[in-house]
């Protein structure tokens, strides 16, 4: 007999909440870690759920299953969890603190010499390297202006990778 393995299912762009409603449908576990994100609009507080890891859903499901999560036109690739326990005590950390009342994001993996570009406030848009990474939110960019470098204090949080 057979046993339930976990599967990572990598979706196509903003099609993890179709996936869940795909494997609620062919009744295969699926979970979806999602995180509070509040925004003002005009005056107004909206609160939306968001993947914690844009992208991703995870599945537990025979592997006779398969067959069917890689027909669903949600999915870009389904990847095999080697490590079976690891993943689901990993899993578990993260379904845990989510319950918490802790404000909980996904932490980009910015280090030096990641090309990154800046995504929020006046510096908007501007593209550099990460030359120098100072503790858990301070980054140091070198910005390319007329072939001269300049280096900027910025939090991490403010930064995406290109």
């Amino acid at each position: 007999m057979s046993q339930l393995l976990w599967y990572v299912a990598h979706t196509r762009p903003r099609c993890e909440k179709k996936l869940l409603q795909f494997c609620e449908r062919e009744k295969i576990a699926a979970t979806l870690p999602c995180h509070r994100s509040v925004h003002k609009y005009r005056g107004k507080t909206v609160t939306f759920k968001k993947p914690l890891f844009p992208g991703y859903v995870f599945l537990q499901m025979m592997p006779a299953q398969r067959g069917a999560v890689l027909q669903s036109d949600h999915l870009a690739n389904l990847l095999e969890v080697t490590d079976q326990n690891l993943f689901a005590r990993q899993l578990g950390e993260v379904l845990l603190a989510l319950e918490t009342d802790l404000e909980i994001r996904l932490a980009p993996t910015i280090s030096e010499g990641l090309r990154v570009k800046i995504k929020n406030g006046p510096l908007r848009g501007i593209e550099g390297w990460v030359e120098k990474r100072s503790g858990l939110t301070t980054v140091f960019l070198r910005l390319d202006f007329i072939s001269q470098a300049a280096a900027v204090k910025i939090d991490a949080s403010d930064l995406e990778l290109i």
